[in-house]
């Protein structure tokens, strides 16, 4: 009898340290900060057996679980948190154990914004900041050896921005300076976002005499996407849900300049198991709807042409909605998908990680539109970046498609696409 409560005792000793690593773990998840909007009521799951304190330095946050914030005190964790908030400001949640600071969360509250949800289809041309280096090789030298100046010293990924002293802006001009150039040059180069001068000897190719570095570069890229949302406040827009990565290298492109151009989808190759599918579209590269100003790794950003941002305003602006207004069930998405025409299209949401790492991958979404799944199978690329709306608010944008399931895909949070604006 005595072997067994000492058995159940060490199993119940390693389940409850199981837990507790467990509940460690999942509260290192929670974002530092967390945004609410003024005069709205949120629920916030947290779903363990602790605790928090709440301390507010101004009527921010009015109540939690209809206890008026005037002074610190607790809450237990293990059901949802009621917090209704009361105008813009910041309040401090501290999550505990047995009294003991576990994790502090800054809850942002700020005014409710609105924006206008698009769905167009766009062309996308960027030029970055200097020229990416996309890899190295050999070639002939003129002397009959095998020369490699680059071996060793760039790597795909870097960007460069000045040779000597000149500034670097395109491949022509790399070229051209190399060719010209007599010793060693010597490069300003950016890589994993510090900089630092490579210096290489250039090599004369027995194909041509020319001098060369051995290196295969990119200073632009050109694609289809999807227009979010317009901000006629500030006259800006947000697209594609996600960076542009090199289709190489698989690093964000920092972008020098680019622009959006208007694109009529002319073909669909509609999505398949293991095959994703895309729009094919037919872009105006005469007509600049916009210029780009940031790439990030939520979207592309820029400002829209005063003469097309009218174009929008017979579409009413909608508020957007925070993650924590998110629910599991039926949405819709505004999607392009023949000619010009945006159509809303019905999905299901079904699930929400509102502490998700990465932020292109908030929620998880399913096409259930029979028209839609008609045309394009589900989600075909081209299509990132189409807007989410539920409840008649802004919530997100697709970003990525399944490719073992072009039904289903992922959607970034609105309000991560507006702190990347």
């Amino acid at each position: 009898m005595h072997r067994k409560v000492k058995v159940i005792a060490i199993l119940f000793f390693f389940a409850l340290l199981g837990y507790a690593i467990g509940g460690m773990t999942y509260l290192l998840r929670f974002p530092q900060e967390i945004r609410l909007t003024e005069f709205t009521t949120h629920s916030l799951s947290v779903g363990l057996p602790l605790s928090a304190s709440f301390q507010s330095q101004t009527a921010a946050v009015a109540s939690v679980n209809e206890t008026p914030v005037t002074e610190c005190f607790s809450v237990r964790l293990g059901r949802p948190l009621i917090i209704e908030t009361d105008g813009s400001g910041t309040a401090e949640m501290t999550i505990e154990v047995f009294g003991f600071p576990l994790r502090r969360i800054v809850l942002d509250i700020v005014p409710e914004v609105e924006v206008i949800p698009l769905g167009n289809a766009i062309g996308v041309r960027i030029n970055t900041h200097g020229v990416m280096v996309l890899g190295t090789g050999s070639f002939p030298g003129a002397d009959g050896t095998t020369q490699q100046p680059a071996d060793g010293l760039l790597r795909a990924g870097d960007l460069i921005l000045r040779a000597n002293d000149t500034e670097i802006t395109d491949k022509e001009l790399l070229g051209e300076y190399v060719a010209a150039s007599t010793g060693d040059v010597t490069f300003l180069v950016r890589r994993d976002g510090a900089e630092l001068e490579v210096t290489l000897t250039p090599a004369e190719s027995s194909k041509d005499n020319v001098r060369r570095i051995g290196t295969w570069v990119r200073d632009s890229t050109k694609g289809i996407g999807t227009l979010t949302f317009y901000n006629p406040q500030t006259g800006t827009f947000g697209a594609l849900g996600h960076g542009i990565m090199d289709v190489d290298t698989k690093k964000l492109m920092s972008v020098r300049d680019g622009v959006i151009m208007p694109s009529t989808v002319i073909d669909v190759k509609r999505g398949a198991r293991g095959y994703p599918g895309e729009l094919e579209g037919d872009v105006d590269t005469a007509q600049i709807l916009g210029e780009i100003t940031a790439n990030t790794p939520s979207g592309i950003y820029g400002t829209l042409d005063p003469s097309v941002s009218v174009q929008f305003s017979h579409i009413d602006a909608i508020p957007i909605a925070l993650r924590s207004h998110i629910q599991e069930g039926p949405a819709t998405i505004l999607a392009n998908v023949t000619g010009n025409d945006v159509r809303e299209y019905a999905i299901m949401i079904e699930s929400v990680n509102r502490f998700a790492t990465d932020e292109t991958k908030g929620m998880v979404i399913r096409i259930t539109d029979p028209e839609l799944l008609q045309i394009t199978g589900g989600i075909v690329q081209g299509m990132s970046g189409s807007p989410i709306l539920q409840n008649g608010r802004i919530i997100g944008a697709i970003t990525h498609v399944f490719v073992q399931d072009p039904t289903k895909g992922y959607g970034i949070f609105i309000e991560s696409m507006l702190s990347g604006a």
